[in-house]
Formats: C-alpha cells, structure tokens, sequence
C-alpha cells in the first residue's frame, strides 16, 4: 500500500511546542496521513542559514529542533518514509546520518538542494553528479537508499535541448542515486511532469505532491499570480501524476504545500488536500 505522508516542512509554524506538535501530528493521523517525512534541520538544532534562507523566502521557520521527535513520531503512530539533509552533511557525516536515519526507521535519505549553485553551467552539474554518486555510496555501504530532491533550478539548459535534471539523470548510477520527484517545480518551470515521470521510471521511489493555481478574493486584474494549492484546487493534472507514480511502485506520495494555506493554516490545508489523497492514493 501506498504511503500517505506529509512533509514536516509544511508544519513548520505549528510545531512549536511538544503540545501543539502532538496536536499537529494527531491532526494529521485523524485527517488519513500514516507517514511524514523529516527534515534534519527541523529535528535538531537549525543552522542560521536557514533560518535566514526561509525568511528572505517568506517562509520563517520556528524552533521545532528542541523537540524530542523520536518520542513525538512513536507517540504519534506515524511512519518515516525519508528524512531531508543537506548534500555537504551526507558527504562529511554520513556514518552519524545513517545511524539518525536507522532510528526512525526509515530507508530513505534525500537530498534537499543545492544553494548558490549556477545548473546552466554543465561542467558544475557534472561535478554535482560525481559527489552524489560519492554520497549515495557512502549511504548504501550503511544500508541507506540515497534520493535526490528537484526544485525548479534544475530545468535550466546546460546546452541547446538538455536541461541540468537530464544531466543528473544520465549521469548518477542507478545502484546509489535514485529520486523523489516532485511534480510542481517542473510544471511551474513549464517542463512537462508526466513526461519527466515516465523518464524516472522506477528510479523514482517517492513522489511529492502539490498542486498550483491561484487564490485572491475579488478583482485583481487580468494576470493573477500563480502558487501552491490544495490538491484539487489547481490547475495541475494530479489524477494521472498520481496513478503513473503508483505505477512505478512509489513507497509514498508526499504532500507538500509550502504557503498560501487556505485561511493561512497548514492543518486546514492538509486537511483539505486529504480528501484528494483518500480518493487518489
């Protein structure tokens, strides 16, 4: 059975405390999720960077590194399907990654993105591609399956008719780098995610889900600007997205609707998006 996960990122202003995150994460339980996917930098201490990244990005992050997750997810009867990590810790710290990755039960580690970073400059992508081989190795020696994460950065060209992700793709060795396709960043960079779909094949072990349109109350001229949504409230081909990842044997289809909440909640809006993964997943 496909896993029904929402990714910690999206509750990232209703963790606060041990008792709204149990709340939290009961919510989740109630509303049809058994898993969730970590981020290592919102289970431990957050570097500044973050803190500051989020911000700029109009994303603020809280102080849910203070929680004991370990009791919070036994507690909660979720499972882990992955935990998120940075590319430089999984290279200098990958025995200390395997080991946080074995306690919460999860097979799964992926990378979560590369910051200043030019993906139009092929060269770089290539050099990229050897130190995720050199990262999913490390993982794989511990028993730990290693994924990489796209945003849309990666659909830029590193010449005429190949994008950095095609790069990536044909470069990392299926035996250590494997994906966890996420569908909106492609769509968003006018890339067509079915089709990248199909290319992934089963190399994409997890999928995660978004939907994109618009949300304004009343008349705000001719050209609306276009964000992240509830599962159906977009524009974006979910059913199909949905049942070509079931196709390909994905472990978990993981929600990830990173703001423009409806009435600004992230328990309301998985909660709406529920009803889309009930019917679909």
């Amino acid at each position: 059975m496909t896993i029904k996960a929402v990714q910690q990122f999206q509750l990232r202003t209703v963790l606060g405390n041990e008792k709204q995150a149990k709340e939290t994460l009961q919510a989740m339980k109630e509303a049809g999720y058994d898993g969730i996917e970590l981020n290592g930098f919102m289970i431990k201490k957050m570097p500044m960077v973050v803190r500051i990244l989020t911000r700029l990005a109009g994303m603020p992050m809280g102080r849910s590194g203070k929680l004991d997750w370990r009791a919070l997810i036994n507690d909660s009867g979720l499972r882990v399907v992955s935990i998120h990590e940075d590319l430089g810790s999984i290279l200098k710290r990958s025995q200390e990654i395997i080991e946080e990755a074995k306690a919460f039960g999860t097979e799964y580690v992926v990378v979560t993105g590369t910051h200043h970073f030019d993906f139009s400059d092929k060269q770089a992508v290539l050099e990229l591609t050897d130190k995720l081989n050199q990262a999913g190795k490390l993982l794989e020696q511990g028993g730990i399956h290693f994924l990489y994460h796209n945003h849309n950065c990666e659909f830029r060209k590193v010449e005429p008719g190949k994008t950095a992700f095609q790069l990536i793709l044909e470069k990392t060795d299926p035996q250590y780098v494997n994906f966890e396709f996420d569908s909106y960043w492609p769509t968003e960079a006018g890339c067509d995610a079915l089709e990248l779909m199909h290319k992934l094949g089963e190399r994409m072990k997890l999928y995660h889900i978004n939907d994109r349109g618009s949300r304004v109350t009343g008349a705000k001229g001719s050209i609306l600007k276009s964000d992240s949504m509830e599962l159906g409230y977009g524009n974006m081909n979910l059913p199909a997205l949905v049942e070509t990842a079931k196709q390909y044997g994905v472990k978990a289809v993981i929600l990830e609707s990173h703001k423009n909440w409806i009435d600004k909640s992230p328990v309301k809006s998985f909660q709406l998006s529920s009803e889309f993964m009930k019917r679909y997943v």
